[in-house]
């Protein structure tokens, strides 16, 4: 069993780590392509709605063929759209393979498909897995940028394009032999089961989506617009990553004695304070304590909450029936890019936004802490 949440660590450090790393590569890809913010800002919105889109026909695939499958097809079309990013020529090209690959990608091997996975294989006990799954996405975001920014110099930003695509399908073949396959009935309920009863959590989630992906694809940028390096930049999303990462193990021992509904609550606090600090604290030094503590209150927030939708639900079904909190998820993000984007063509800052960010988090909080009587007791 083990073996599960191993394959999906790895699994997600792709996943992840290709498709965030992706804010590492903006302002040097404006710089060598000669594509602007503004498209690369819409590109990025673009990519995150049409994941939001497909979640729904991702979640009927996890049911019918099973998470491996699934899995696999996502991972080469991730890899496979830093392939073609590295011979575009122009910006309609760049935007067409960041929103059509990428998107697609990711919607095929990131939270839905590793949680059915995982609920598949560990059932009531699947929340600490989910967890120590997770951070794979922490890994990722710490191995890519540095990564890429390692490449930058020697081979290029194309050169950097390619050779982590051409890593990533070689991980993906390996993939391919380590990761059992998932118990698929091909039958059952037409649909998914109702997620009524927890409407609080998936409003809070999409606040929650609508908040991290801002922060976690922008910071670098404005982190240079604050007079850092090319290089620094990549190193604040990593100090997000390894934060976050060391949270996520945290989580997964706590997850033991605490239920994810008070863990969620207290993150989204700390996630307040970081952006609070974002936007009232001057100068660029701060970034780096706002990294720490919106990396430890980002990424480990999806296994909390995932712990709590999945709670519950019949496995036969469980990719159609969570396939709506990934739509939330996803679209509200992309509605966070799109504003974002918008307040900062505006100002010129995306502290606005980040106060915005402050908001939503309290709201969240909130909506945690009242959330509904009907959700299934732990």
């Amino acid at each position: 069993m083990t073996r599960t949440a191993n394959a999906a660590l790895a699994a997600m450090t792709i996943s992840f780590g290709l498709n965030f790393s992706m804010g590492v590569f903006f302002a040097p890809t404006a710089a060598a392509y000669g594509v602007s913010a503004t498209a690369l800002s819409v590109a990025a919105a673009l990519s995150t709605a049409l994941t939001g889109l497909v979640q729904l026909r991702i979640g009927a695939l996890l049911d019918r063929v099973g998470a491996r499958a699934v899995l696999a097809v996502g991972l080469i079309l991730t890899s496979g759209s830093y392939l073609v990013l590295s011979v575009v020529q122009q910006t309609w090209e760049f935007v067409a393979a960041y929103m059509v690959l990428g998107g697609l990608g990711f919607a095929a091997s990131s939270s839905l498909t590793i949680t059915t996975l995982i609920s598949r294989s560990y059932g009531s006990q699947a929340g600490p897995k989910l967890a120590r799954a997770s951070i794979g996405i922490n890994l990722g975001q710490v191995l890519v940028p540095w990564a890429a920014t390692a490449l930058f110099e020697p081979v290029g930003v194309r050169g950097a394009y390619a050779v982590l695509g051409v890593a990533g399908l070689v991980v993906t073949l390996i993939l391919w032999f380590a990761v059992p396959q998932d118990r698929v009935t091909g039958a059952g309920p037409a649909r998914g089961e109702s997620l009524a009863g927890r409407m609080r959590v998936l409003v809070s989630f999409g606040l929650h989506a609508a908040t991290m992906y801002v922060v976690v694809l922008m910071l670098p940028r404005h982190a240079l617009e604050t007079g850092w390096s090319v290089v620094g930049a990549g190193r604040l999303v990593a100090v997000v990553a390894i934060s976050a990462g060391l949270t996520s193990a945290l989580v997964a021992r706590l997850l033991r004695t605490h239920k994810p509904e008070r863990l969620l609550f207290v993150l989204y606090g700390l996630r307040a304070l970081a952006l609070v600090l974002a936007v009232a604290v001057p100068g660029p030094e701060v970034l780096w304590v706002v990294a720490v503590l919106f990396g430890a209150a980002s990424f480990p927030m999806i296994p909390l909450t995932m712990a709590v939708m999945s709670r519950g639900l019949d496995p036969a079904r469980i990719g159609r029936t969570l396939a709506p909190a990934w739509v939330t998820h996803q679209l509200a993000a992309a509605v966070g890019l799109g504003v974002a984007a918008a307040l900062h063509a505006l100002t010129d800052s995306y502290r606005g936004y980040f106060a915005l960010g402050v908001a939503f988090s309290v709201a969240a909080a909130v909506l945690i802490f009242r959330k509904e009587k009907t959700l299934v007791p732990a």
